[in-house]
């Protein structure tokens, strides 16, 4: 029997990376503070917290709302257009970044006063 189907959810859809793919790709990288993951695509954004909160802009500007933590130890699905935390299913590992990877992130390109620059 399929699993029942949860709109804007794939779970079959594989992480983009290991951190925010517009940081990353910018030409000046930035950083993070915590990753989303796109529910829909994969795609992995910075959090709301994060300077450029590119999650919430990649929910916006695709049609895709709903998005996942991609932290250690966290499993929760939250509808960026509705507000609203949702049930979802297992996703497609991996599931967070690399436990080493530092919070925030990624290394060497977060500033001594990122607390500062929090949103």
């Amino acid at each position: 029997m399929e699993a029942e189907r949860i709109p804007g959810i794939d779970p079959t859809a594989t992480p983009s990376g290991d951190g925010c793919a517009d940081c990353l790709a910018s030409e000046a990288p930035g950083w993070w503070f915590h990753l989303r993951r796109c529910a829909a695509c994969g795609r992995i954004g910075c959090c709301d917290s994060s300077p450029s909160q590119h999650a919430s802009r990649h929910a916006r500007e695709s049609g895709h709302p709903v998005l996942t933590s991609f932290e250690p130890g966290e499993d929760w699905f939250w509808n960026a257009e509705t507000g609203q935390f949702l049930d979802g299913p297992a996703m497609s590992p991996p599931t967070a970044h690399p436990d080493a990877q530092p919070v925030p992130g990624p290394a060497g390109m977060v500033p001594p006063d990122w607390q500062q620059h929090l949103n």
